[in-house]
């Protein structure tokens, strides 16, 4: 399966509206970031933080660190979520996914600045999640979490994922939901285009 070329991801950013109103640019971390999305980690609650790396963490490691931060890297995809204060672009969120050609998974973690949290960015972050992971091909998007993160369930399971016990860590679970979205209607439209070129590739290359 032909899947998205790197040079194809830079050119996408997106703007989303949530129910409270705020405007949420939502695009690929750079490596210049390092510093601002270090911070972003740190100034998480410990809880935050915890449910995020599944176990205790103050700050990301620098491996880890320049892993986030370098798009791509190790198959993996970093976007930071950045609203206007002041002037200025503030992470208020980040994902990181990859996906997963030989099973036609997506898999992605989140947080959300706690100062953020119950503004819906949740929400719609999880909505481009799956737009990206449509525009991948890919067939179903998963992710982990403790068992005891009451809001990331909460979030999944009016996301429509299911749940089911996690196969490694009785300490997780995992939800999932299936994708079966074609290119033409994949809602976000930035995305949209980026499978629509996926596609036609695929029918040139004759797969």
């Amino acid at each position: 399966m032909a899947t998205l070329r790197l040079k194809e991801l830079w050119q996408h950013s997106d703007s989303l509206r949530t129910r409270s109103g705020e405007t949420v640019t939502v695009r690929f971390v750079e490596p210049g970031d390092a510093e601002e999305l270090q911070n972003y980690y740190r100034a998480l609650s410990a809880r935050s933080r915890y449910n995020r790396f599944l176990g205790a963490m103050s700050e990301l490691p620098k491996t880890l660190l320049d892993r986030f931060t370098h798009v791509g890297r190790d198959d993996g995809f970093t976007v930071v979520a950045t609203v206007e204060i002041d002037g200025f672009a503030t992470i208020i969120g980040e994902a990181r996914y990859a996906y997963h050609a030989e099973t036609g998974s997506f898999e992605f973690g989140m947080s959300i600045d706690d100062h953020w949290q119950g503004h819906g960015i949740g929400a719609v972050l999880m909505k481009n999640l799956e737009c990206r992971a449509a525009a991948f091909g890919a067939a179903s998007v998963f992710g982990d979490t403790l068992r005891s993160n009451d809001a990331m369930i909460a979030l999944a399971r009016k996301s429509g994922f299911s749940f089911a016990r996690h196969p490694e860590d009785w300490k997780l679970v995992r939800f999932e939901k299936q994708i079966d979205l074609a290119p033409k209607d994949i809602p976000c439209a930035s995305w949209r285009i980026a499978a629509t070129t996926r596609e036609a590739r695929m029918a040139i290359s004759g797969r």
